[in-house]
């Protein structure tokens, strides 16, 4: 009844206290391909699965290096996420630049978070249709970060977003006991988290070619496994 009337902008609250364009931007992070974030007290991990439109293009991008110690996987509009990688980029060389230091992650989260609210209060705008899982390693250990394009932003353990991510998440819960003391062998994490994307999977099968990695932690810069890379955790 209401929703005729109130979803043309995002500046007008339904008598019920919703925002229907922010709840529409949520709603485009399930289109997107599942991607997967967990973290140790030492490592962190993102594990993605990456589309292609046919079988005649190439599959698309869906992890982000944003910085050595920072990174991001998307899920959602890659467009937007151009913007807002590109966004995070800039900070993080500002950072280093005038303060000498790394951006921290918990800064970085809430960096993207003032950015995307100013989008929920403006009448001419429109929220993001990305989310984000960003991982990273600073002073304070290793990070997990789900970024929401409502400008919400949670620290986890593990995380999953994108279509039918639910699978992984319930994965996830079940074993946080585990994952969350693999200090020694980032190797083992990883199998954690694409254990957990096989349990978002429906018809598809993992394979070099739509499965990509990152991972960042303690002596470790944020890299990402792409390819022949991600062979061993087939």
């Amino acid at each position: 009844m209401f929703r005729n009337n109130y979803d043309g902008d995002t500046v007008t609250f339904s008598p019920t206290g919703r925002l229907f364009q922010v709840e529409y931007a949520l709603e485009a992070i399930k289109q997107g391909s599942a991607t997967v974030g967990l973290r140790s007290n030492k490592y962190a991990v993102l594990v993605a699965l990456k589309r292609n439109a046919d079988e005649l293009s190439s599959y698309q991008k869906k992890i982000i290096k944003c910085d050595d110690h920072l990174g991001l996987s998307l899920a959602g509009l890659a467009p937007d996420a151009r913007v807002l990688s590109n966004y995070l980029r800039q900070q993080c060389n500002y950072s280093e630049m005038v303060f000498n230091r790394k951006l921290s992650v918990e800064q970085a989260g809430h960096l993207l978070s003032d950015k995307a609210q100013k989008n929920t209060q403006s009448y001419g705008g429109r929220p993001y249709g990305v989310g984000f899982l960003l991982i990273g390693y600073d002073n304070s250990g290793t990070h997990l970060i789900e970024f929401q394009p409502s400008g919400n932003v949670l620290e986890l353990y593990g995380a999953a977003i994108g279509a039918r991510s639910q699978g992984a998440k319930t994965y996830l819960e079940r074993v946080l006991n585990d994952f969350v003391k693999v200090d020694e062998d980032p190797e083992e994490l990883i199998k954690y988290g694409v254990e957990a994307l096989k349990h978002s999977l429906k018809d598809e099968t993992l394979t070099t070619a739509n499965l990509s990695i990152a991972i960042v932690g303690k002596d470790k810069d944020f890299t990402i496994l792409d390819g022949e890379d991600v062979t061993p955790y087939l």
